[in-house]
């Protein structure tokens, strides 16, 4: 890895072009788009390769490296550049949100909003776009949540007393990939495991007409899924603490979570909190913390109720 050095005069080693040169293809390939991302972006403000030196602390040459696509720059050099350039670290590193002029001056429009003015803006650009409310969003129904609860028992006894099929999303996954969910992590990474959740989705959409939905609890951390089940379910996020979700999935057999990791509780908590403001975009939240399944199921069914007569 090049690092700039002390000196204003920082020197390419044989070791570190050796390094370079036998660095894998994707990541040649990424300094190399690194480096002009650079490039295009001074260019683009009207700074010189020196001016920009200056301003972000490194050597003239150092930053001649990285413009030539062969430097690695750490996350505190990132962070200097960026500020040097006045613009996020998404911008330097070519985020899809600096792609095209139209998509900055979006984004600028965007950035300091409160979460209300954001929803607004959602609807007005989905509008817009002529995405429309999807007729049968009502007669599905969709429960996320984290695991442990109780999408699975208090999707069987909906669906149930509905009259209309119970889907576990999971399941579906498993079906189209052909391996269990830890076998698609194992062999093929989260990135494929994705793509598998968007199809199974994606099929019970244009299959089904009524369904009752349990979603893995992950679901809503990828945004174009999370958008699909927005857009055509009735969403219900099942909340708990996270002692509950731990205490559920230990009442149901599986131990691993705190045999196989000490720190499991602490983990559950930042993950909640990490989720939570993305399971509170569901059309209704049901608190099932220190209830039994028939007094959530009641909850459940009491507001689904209520939403359909004020949904009209």
């Amino acid at each position: 890895m090049i690092r700039p050095a002390a000196s204003d005069h920082p020197r390419v080693t044989d070791d570190q072009k050796i390094a370079v040169a036998a660095a894998p293809l994707e990541q040649a390939t990424l300094l190399r788009a690194f480096g002009e991302r650079v490039r295009t972006l001074r260019s683009r403000r009207g700074v010189t390769r020196r001016a920009l030196a200056g301003a972000a602390c490194v050597s003239e040459r150092y930053l001649a490296i990285l413009e030539s696509g062969v430097g690695n720059p750490t996350l505190g050099i990132l962070h200097q550049i960026a500020g040097a350039l006045e613009c996020s670290l998404a911008e330097l590193l070519g985020d899809v949100t600096a792609s095209s002029p139209e998509w900055l001056l979006l984004r600028e429009l965007l950035v300091g909003r409160d979460d209300e003015q954001l929803r607004r803006a959602h609807v007005a650009i989905a509008t817009s776009l002529g995405i429309l409310v999807d007729p049968l969003k009502g007669r599905r129904i969709a429960l996320i949540g984290l695991r442990g609860a109780g999408k699975s028992t208090l999707g069987a006894m909906l669906a149930k007393s509905l009259g209309v099929p119970f889907i576990e999303l999971s399941r579906q996954i498993e079906e189209i990939a052909g391996y269990t969910i830890r076998e698609i992590y194992d062999l093929y990474g989260a990135g494929a495991y994705r793509r598998y959740e968007r199809s199974a989705l994606e099929q019970i959409m244009e299959s089904t007409h009524e369904v009752v939905l349990a979603t893995p609890g992950g679901l809503v951390s990828e945004p174009a899924t999370f958008n699909l089940l927005l857009e055509h379910c009735t969403t219900v996020w099942l909340r708990a603490l996270p002692e509950e979700h731990m205490a559920r999935v230990a009442a149901q057999g599986d131990m691993r979570p705190m045999s196989a990791n000490p720190q499991a509780m602490d983990d559950l908590r930042r993950i909640l909190d990490g989720r939570s403001a993305f399971y509170a975009k569901a059309n209704l939240t049901i608190d099932t913390a220190g209830k039994d399944a028939e007094t959530s199921f009641q909850d459940l069914q009491d507001a689904l109720r209520e939403w359909a007569v004020s949904d009209r």
